[in-house]
């Protein structure tokens, strides 16, 4: 028993000097804990942040307990929190967290403002994740030096105090949803080295005070909205080792002080906007390794020095204008894996060092005259249409422009599974397109071939064919299993066509992104896709546009192929995301084409006797025309007009008379549907049942035939949804008609505000996208197509609907050519009272901003449903526009809400539309936006910040000084340039789709009291 008893005692002995030891341990010198207020802020943390999971104690610090620290995949996942315990004392240790590393968890939830609380916290990266909410403002008491929220949802402004993080040398915000202007806060950050701000929603301007950042190396601002000129402060930035400025809307050209950025390794800018530019002065760059200067509008020669940047890897200077030939000094860097000199106009003959090179080069769509090569594809080296159209018929058929047939086109359809293999679906078979290869390749099977160009920034190796990377649960034809893709460029072509109308679908369905809540379905793939060298996608995003991941969805378009060779270009402009999930995840992605015939496909059987009499006959008739056409241009039978020569001379589909009065009834007036200054417009059908409108040049017209001639000109060389197609003209006798696609639906003027039984239901969503197609429409005039057109007359009248109420601009009969190396156009003012810019209607001056103008006066209309000139709420008021800068004055925009929609309508949609149309009509041209800009306010992809304009005494502001002016003008001398019969017509310009209210009037010399007429040149 006493044995018992001592073994009892010994055992409480050894249990109280435990105890002691481990009071001792933690109250002790040796005590390594976190402070409670600390605990408690990472505790919120974990509480906020979905799948953190965090057991926050005192004793945390010891061994990571609570935190889970680990490395789960390399440096991409990893869960780490770091503290340092050498603050307190000799007697009391004190730990605080330092570090917080939560990358590619998946973490949901709102930011949370506590890691504002962690007092010693010096590192926050919470890369790929998936939180949401803003910036907290709380993390400017934080001494961070490094803050990197790459790839997640987090949106709203950068809170201007993040500039007072004297500490920060690293700022990692791209890949996320941030907007507004950038800080100018953030100029304050001395010591900030890394500066990453891509693919986010920042507009504005780079601050004027980032001229302060003098130790950055690193700067990134690829795909964002951000606008104006690169700005010449970037040369103070001497320690710069890379600059990534790539798909913005900033302008060039791209200054001198590049020049002094002698430490850069990489430099990547493009899709510049504005007017051309010379090659920029990089010849002291002699460390780059990446060079990318991409669709920057760069005029002139490559310059010779470029072969002294003996450590360049890549090399791109392709989509510029460059001339001339390629520099021999070029084949010294021995480093260089990637020459991409694609679509330029370089020209002489291709060097044999390039020919014979095993490097991926690709000089595709150029001007060369002469090569060694036998071949359009010689290892790596992609020489596709890289000839001038001038080349001879000796040279194979995929070296000259536009890849000609090498024989008779025969083809009428194509079905290409894009990526994948051969397959059938609906009785079509689809062929198989898995070739690997894409970098520089031309790769042609019998009847197709594609054409690719580019290497994925950040993985150079990244696949260029995709699969169903997430076990997307993809529903619809097995060809979404898979898809092509490809880094900067790719085109598909349809060889030896028949010359027709062709259906194109365009098949899409993004398998490269998730479709949950993870970071992997953050990505955002944006792409502009072109067709026969018009654009008909800009921007696209295929998840926003379907829905989600892993869904289907089909783009149609009809379209000419009016030699043998149908082009498809999809082409990366540098927007979206690039590091979703992962780097080198971006550019277009494409999973099948069908093409089909829209006429009717002829006959392969042999010739009947009838037929061969009807050649016959027929070769004798035309032998017998081209006798009268020549007799008659010498003079012979009758004197040769000048006007009908250049009418002649327009490329353009031919109608004769007879045709146009057996589809008009012989020009009915119960087919007439409209009444122009130009003359009578008429619906009529087709022998095959088309349904046509015809535009008939009235004798008494004053605007005459130089406005038909211009009309043709200009429409006949564009093609674009939001544009009214012409399908071509008769000219016959004093006969001058043009034949356009019929509008069901008639005109945005008579939809709006015609006469009861003429009014449409438009409700808030249509509304929304008339006035987002009219954007397009114009964005494609004035900065997409190859013309680049101010249309001058932009307004309700010349705004078509068709059936499915989509708006298409039509009326060119006033529009200019917009010449890049010409700012300004002076002209003869022609236009309409009410939608003329005040800069165009009292000087003459003319740009792409006086369309703005005029198209923030439709947008008005279409949101009140009031036309401009005729609607006056008081007497003190111009018209419809006055009445709006008032209300927002007052701060009662909506008021201008046309009553008719009553509560159902968006009030934030109704307030961006409203203030977008006060920031077009904004009398200072410079600060309208371009059109571009202003489809992506409409999108809701970019703030709108209209300025507020305080209404003037009508005399002193120009945009009503204009408007009473004009006014003035049209009672004194508009006899002059119109007839009191055409003032009339305007009067009742809402019955018809073809009103033409256009007037033209006096230009106002800037030295001269008197008005004067100037006749047009």
């Amino acid at each position: 028993m006493e044995f018992l008893i001592s073994i009892s005692k010994l055992v409480s002995v050894l249990i109280f000097s435990v105890l002691v030891l481990n009071c001792f341990t933690e109250f002790g010198s040796n005590a390594q804990l976190l402070p409670q207020d600390e605990v408690n802020a990472l505790q919120a943390i974990s509480d906020k942040l979905e799948n953190l999971n965090w057991r926050v104690t005192q004793r945390s610090c010891i061994a990571g307990e609570g935190f889970t620290n680990q490395s789960i995949v390399g440096d991409d996942i990893i869960r780490n929190v770091t503290c340092n315990c050498s603050f307190g004392n000799a007697t009391v240790s004190i730990c605080h967290v330092t570090n917080i590393m939560l990358k590619g968890l998946n973490l949901s939830g709102v930011f949370p403002s506590e890691f504002g609380n962690l007092t010693q916290l010096t590192e926050l990266d919470l890369t790929r994740n998936y939180i949401n909410g803003s910036l907290p403002a709380s993390l400017s008491g934080t001494p961070l030096v490094t803050l990197s929220l790459l790839g997640n949802r987090i949106s709203g402004s950068v809170p201007p105090v993040i500039g007072d993080i004297a500490t920060l040398e690293a700022l990692i915000l791209e890949n996320n949803q941030f907007g507004g202007p950038l800080p100018s806060n953030l100029g304050n950050l001395s010591r900030l080295r890394r500066l990453l701000l891509s693919s986010n929603n920042f507009t504005g301007t780079i601050p004027e005070s980032f001229r302060n950042l003098k130790n950055l190396t690193d700067f990134r601002i690829d795909g964002s909205t951000l606008s104006g000129q690169i700005p010449s402060f970037i040369g103070n930035w001497t320690k710069l080792d890379r600059l990534d400025l790539q798909g913005t809307s900033m302008e060039g050209p791209i200054p001198s002080t590049i020049a002094l950025l002698t430490n850069l390794t990489e430099l990547r800018i493009s899709d510049l906007k504005g007017t051309t530019i010379g090659f920029p002065n990089l010849e002291d760059l002699k460390s780059l390794e990446q060079l990318v200067l991409r669709n920057c509008l760069i005029t002139g020669g490559i310059p010779d020095y470029i072969g002294q940047m003996t450590k360049l890897v890549t090399l791109d200077l392709s989509f510029n204008r460059l001339t001339g030939s390629i520099p021999n000094s070029i084949e010294a860097l021995t480093a260089l894996d990637y020459l991409f000199l694609t679509n330029n106009s370089l020209n002489g003959t291709i060097p044999d060092w390039i020919v014979k090179n095993n490097n991926k080069m690709d000089l595709s769509y150029n001007n060369f005259t002469g090569s060694t090569a036998a071949n359009c594809q010689l290892n790596n080296v992609n020489l596709a249409s890289s000839y001038s159209s001038s080349a001879n018929n000796s040279v194979s058929w995929c070296f000259r422009k536009d890849l000609p047939c090498n024989g008779n086109p025969q083809y009428y359809s194509l079905f290409i599974n894009c990526g994948g293999s051969v397959m059938e679906y609906e009785k079509n078979q689809y062929e198989d397109d898995r070739n690997p290869v894409g970098i520089s390749n031309f790769v042609d099977s019998d009847h197709w071939a594609y054409s690719s160009t580019g290497v994925f920034l950040g993985d150079v190796d990244a696949p260029l064919l995709a699969t169903n990377t997430f076990s997307l649960n993809v529903n619809g034809p097995a060809y979404y299993q898979t898809a092509r893709l490809a880094p900067i460029s790719l085109n598909y072509y349809g060889l030896c066509m028949l010359k027709g109308n062709y259906k194109v679908k365009l098949h899409f369905a993004e398998i490269m992104f998730s479709n949950d809540k993870n970071y992997s379905s953050l990505g955002k793939r944006i792409f502009d896709v072109s067709i026969q060298g018009n654009l008909y996608l800009k921007d696209f995003n295929i998840m926003e546009e379907a829905g989600g991941a892993g869904i289907g969805i089909t783009r149609e378009f009809d379209v000419d192929v009016n030699g043998s060779t149908l082009e498809i270009h999809l082409y990366w402009a540098g927007k979206g995301t690039n590091a979703i999930p992962e780097r080198g995840v971006y550019g277009p992605l494409i999973s099948a084409i069908s093409v089909t015939p829209n006429f009717k496909v002829p006959s392969n059987g042999g010739l009947s006797a009838g037929a061969i009499a009807g050649i016959v006959i027929a070769s004798c008739v035309l032998l017998i025309l081209i006798i009268l056409i020549v007799l008659r241009k010498k003079g012979y039978l009758g004197g040769q007009d000048p006007q009908d020569k250049e009418l002649l001379d327009l490329k353009t589909g031919y109608f004769s008379l007879r045709q146009i009065k057996a589809a008009t009834n012989n020009f009915d007036p119960a087919n007439k549907i409209g009444e122009g200054g130009f003359g009578p417009v008429y619906k009529g059908v087709l022998s095959d049942g088309a349904v046509i409108a015809v535009k008939q040049l009235s004798s008494k017209s004053k605007q005459g035939n130089r406005e038909f001639v211009n009309e043709i000109g200009m429409i006949s060389a564009l093609q674009h949804p939001n544009l009214v197609k012409l399908y071509g003209c008769c000219i016959e006798g004093n006969q001058l008609l043009l034949i356009y696609e019929y509008m069901e639906n008639n005109s945005l003027a008579r939809a709006l505000f015609g006469r009861d039984e003429q009014r449409l239901h438009l409700d808030w969503p249509r509304r929304m996208k008339i006035s987002l197609g009219i954007a397009r429409g114009l964005a494609y005039l004035h900065e997409e197509s190859r013309l680049k057109i101010v249309h001058r007359d932009i307004k309700a009248t010349n705004v078509l609907l068709d059936k499915n109420l989509n708006a298409k601009i039509s009326d060119f009969g006033l529009a200019k050519l917009d010449e890049e190396e010409n700012t300004h156009i002076s002209t003869r003012i022609a236009g309409t009272i009410g939608y003329m810019a005040p800069e165009y209607a009292m000087r003459g001056y003319l740009t792409d901003k006086a369309d703005v103008y005029s198209f923030g006066v439709v947008a008005l209309e279409i949101v009140s449903g009031k036309s401009n000139t005729n609607y006056r709420p008081k007497e003190e008021f111009v018209y419809l526009l006055d009445w709006a800068y008032v209300l927002q004055e007052q701060g009662n925009l909506l008021e201008l809400v046309d009553p008719v929609l009553g509560s159902s309508f968006s009030p934030d949609e109704a307030m961006r539309m409203l203030n977008l149309a006060l920031l077009c009509t904004n009398p200072s041209p410079t600060l309208r936006p371009s059109m571009s800009s202003v489809v992506s306010m409409l999108e809701g992809k970019t703030p709108i910040q209209a300025p507020i304009i305080k209404r003037k005494d009508s005399s002193q502001d120009p945009r009503f000084k204009a408007f009473e002016m004009l006014t003035q003008d049209s009672q004194v001398q508009i006899s002059s340039t119109i007839s009191q019969e055409s003032i009339e017509r305007r009067g009742q310009s809402t019955d018809g789709p073809w009103m033409d209210s256009s007037t033209s009037l006096p230009s106002r010399d800037d030295y001269s009291s008197t008005a004067k007429l100037i006749k047009e040149s």
